[in-house]
């Protein structure tokens, strides 16, 4: 099964309350940054939260990495990039965080979610055919 990559690239300018005392980007803002960028992703290919709820599935993060490289500070605009790299038996995403205006390499990292029946809340080990449906591999 081949499926295009699939890209969404959003811009955040950070806001005061995501900084700490020294004005950088407290660590746990990345991950709802990430959050921001994979809703856009996931609705990119018509199966966003809501559609996977109204499919019979949930979706829950059960892994994510970040590595750090620059740290983001109050005011800045970022960019951020989601990219679905696997989707047969779970969904890896990869996210690259840059400084809008340079290009310059933030943050980088990756978030693993899973299929789970709603009926009987277990995990699949493969992604449900909506999915698959969704992405335009299926018919």
């Amino acid at each position: 099964m081949e499926a295009a990559e699939r890209s969404v690239e959003i811009q955040i300018k950070v806001p005061f309350h995501d900084v700490d005392s020294a004005g950088m980007v407290w660590h746990g803002h990345y991950a709802k940054y990430f959050e921001v960028a994979r809703c856009e992703l996931l609705e990119s290919f018509g199966y966003s939260y809501m559609a996977m709820i109204e499919s019979g599935y949930t979706w829950p993060v059960i892994d994510m990495h970040l590595r750090y490289v620059r740290p983001a500070t109050f005011g800045q605009q970022i960019a951020v990039r989601a990219t679905l790299k696997e989707w047969e038996h779970r969904l890896r995403i990869g996210y690259l965080i840059r400084d809008a205006n340079t290009g310059e390499r933030m943050t980088k990292g990756d978030t693993v979610q899973v299929a789970v029946d709603l009926k009987n809340m277990e995990m699949q080990l493969a992604s449900p055919r909506v999915l698959l449906e969704r992405l335009g591999i299926a018919k």
